[in-house]
């Protein structure tokens, strides 16, 4: 079963997000399957993790530590929510989809998370977001200047890592790429606030999906490439594991801004309408500003106070199906680049599970 064949799924779960999907013995994106590779992916991993950021300065340690969930501020263990580990899973299912043991992958898995941290820590300063996975944010338990600092030093650990490898100097270029673009992603979200619903400076559909690819989808890509070439795969391999990530990137967040605006909050966690209160600008609502009701929909989003018109209107326009569509071509786009080479079918099975789970569940 291919990727692209959880897009009706993709649909139905942004439409109806109640809806259960049975008999996932044949499901590659059933949430079990997907689960249990997170979970097998971050016990392999969390052993390198762990001794990597106990190389760092201890109070710098602390803040790693805190951000990946381990302790509380001042050092006591403490078992908080952390991150779901898909950058790590990637990393390590690319290097099994060549062919190499999973040990092979574990380095690329470190610094991805390091790197995937780091933006974290960063992002939730220049967003002023004051809460990460329900606790206070790095920058609001510790300061902004010392978790301006732990960033840094995340970042730096990460290059460490990779290039202390076999072939590291290649791995360290392929990070840094990565970056770049993910760096050129937050400036262009960031940007994007101040630039007007409507006219000709207005952000267009096709800006909002390479923001999408540099943002989310650099780092997956990388992710899974860095496994796949520190596991030896051959550079066409390689390239069309990053092709892969950053197809999964823009299908990702474009189902995240589905159910952002329509889905049910007592599935996505998130409240109604939650999007379009925080007046934001994603891809349904980019394509609605391009319609003859764009009028009608900046003046609302403008306003903010009436975010259940504001999403009908988005729906008329057609922003809502549009999206779906832009979701559906992406997804096609990642089964061809997962056909084009050759993959281990175990670790590539795991792989299809993971992407489709990522592309049909509330993000």
């Amino acid at each position: 079963m291919t990727v692209s064949s959880l897009t009706a799924e993709t649909a139905r779960q942004a439409t109806s997000p109640h809806g259960e999907r049975q008999g996932h013995e044949s499901d590659p994106g059933h949430p079990a399957d997907a689960h249990r590779v997170l979970d097998r992916c971050r016990a392999l991993v969390r052993p390198a993790l762990t001794e990597a950021v106990g190389r760092l300065h201890p109070w710098i340690g602390e803040m790693a530590a805190y951000s990946f969930g381990w302790c509380e501020v001042g050092g006591a263990p403490v078992a908080a929510p952390g991150g779901k580990g898909v950058r790590q899973a990637l990393a390590v299912l690319g290097a099994e989809a060549a062919g190499a043991p999973a040990r092979a992958g574990v380095a690329a898995a470190v610094a991805v998370e390091l790197v995937h941290t780091f933006s974290l820590l960063h992002d939730d300063i220049m967003d002023g977001d004051a809460d990460r996975r329900r606790r206070p944010a790095v920058w609001k338990a510790y300061g902004t200047g010392p978790a301006v600092l732990a960033g840094d030093a995340l970042f730096a650990l990460a290059v460490e890592t990779l290039a202390a490898q076999p072939g590291g100097a290649g791995a360290v270029r392929t990070l840094s790429a990565a970056l770049g673009d993910l760096v050129r992603g937050q400036a262009d979200d960031l940007l994007f606030t101040d630039r007007p619903w409507t006219g000709p400076e207005r952000v267009r559909p096709e800006e909002y999906r390479t923001l999408a690819e540099h943002k989310t989808g650099a780092l997956l890509g990388c992710a899974a490439a860095l496994g796949a070439a520190l596991g030896g795969a051959a550079p066409e391999t390689v390239a069309a594991l990053d092709r892969v990530g950053r197809h999964l990137g823009i299908a990702f967040q474009i189902v995240d801004d589905v159910l952002g605006i329509w889905g049910d909050p007592r599935v996505t966690g998130k409240p109604v309408h939650g999007d379009l209160r925080e007046r934001k600008k994603t891809f349904p609502v980019l394509v609605a500003l391009g319609s003859p009701a764009r009028g009608r929909i900046a003046a609302l989003l403008e306003a903010g106070d009436a975010p259940g018109e504001a999403a009908e209107l988005i729906e008329q326009a057609g922003g809502r199906s549009a999206a779906m569509a832009e979701a559906r071509r992406h997804i096609a786009l990642i089964d061809t680049a997962l056909a084009g080479v050759p993959l281990e079918a175990g670790a590539a099975a795991e792989l299809r599970a993971l992407l489709g789970f990522l592309v049909r569940r509330d993000l």
